[in-house]
């Protein structure tokens, strides 16, 4: 008898705490929720007063004004092209180089890893002029080298993917040095494999960075054909009518990449927070 009381008194605790995260669930997606509606409504219907959670009829004009009477679709490529070449880039760059930090024995390695730890204390802003000026002396303005190049490594990727290579058994060392397995050899044919989780984090991370980034490429680019994604949500606010069912259409369209990433990597994503975290 004491025992079921304690199951139903239990069973009511877990609906409580179900009903109270539920809300904040709605909650927090009450803007997404209020961004696509409000890209199918006409121009009229977005800043209506009493507002209207639905459109009344449902409306393209939004769509097909960031389409046709902007060049969205170029901003979009740029976007995927820099993204997806960040995330690509700093995976293997630095992978090699937390390989090196976790499993190759080099004098000064620890100091070396704590200065690479120490950047990470750096603002962006800080440096932006002096990448400036580098990225301007090799010619890159308004080119894709500008956009990628000096991101294409990172401390705390390496941070990250050394702590998972910490907890990779040294037997596995042993075993491909014994048969002649040279070290990137050893890193691209067993490390990755096994480190598949930290990997997709890292490319994640990376990917979600260069995405919303808007300080650097406003500051490099100013051909309209180079602009990307979150420059080109800004020039759509630079009329002096704004055209508030376009703009959220295309808050929608910028959102859908990353939601679609990472429905297909969160639970590998889930897996190399909790993993890379155990081991210091």
């Amino acid at each position: 008898m004491l025992l079921s009381r304690r199951n139903k008194r239990h069973r009511v605790y877990i609906l409580i705490i179900e009903i109270i995260l539920l809300v904040f669930v709605v909650l927090i997606n009450l803007p997404f929720f209020w961004m696509i509606s409000a890209s199918f409504k006409m121009k009229n219907e977005v800043l209506a007063y009493p507002p209207r959670v639905f459109p009344s009829k449902i409306n393209f004009d939004g769509y097909k004004y960031i389409w046709t009477l902007v060049p969205f679709a170029r901003y979009f490529f740029n976007s995927v092209v820099v993204s997806v070449s960040i995330a690509v880039s700093k995976i293997i760059l630095s992978s090699i180089a937390a390989f090196a930090f976790a499993k190759i024995p080099f004098k000064g390695k620890n100091t070396i890893f704590y200065i690479f730890l120490g950047t990470m204390m750096i603002p962006f802003e800080v440096i932006v002029i002096p990448d400036y000026i580098i990225v301007n002396a090799f010619g890159w303005l308004d080119t894709y080298w500008a956009l990628i190049v000096p991101f294409t490594v990172g401390a705390f990727s390496i941070f990250l993917l050394r702590q998972f290579f910490l907890g990779i058994p040294t037997d596995l060392d042993d075993a491909a040095e014994i048969d002649g397995a040279g070290k990137l050899r050893y890193l691209f044919s067993i490390i990755y494999p096994l480190s598949k989780p930290a990997l997709l984090t890292v490319g994640l991370y990376a990917f979600l960075a260069s995405w919303n980034s808007f300080l650097w490429p406003l500051i490099v680019t100013n051909k309209d054909e180079m602009r990307v994604i979150q420059i080109g949500l800004k020039a759509l606010q630079d009329s002096w009518m704004i055209e508030w069912n376009a703009l959220t259409a295309a808050s929608t369209v910028a959102t859908v990449p990353i939601i679609i990433l990472f429905f297909f990597v969160q639970k590998h994503f889930l897996e190399g927070i909790s993993i890379t975290g155990l081991k210091a």
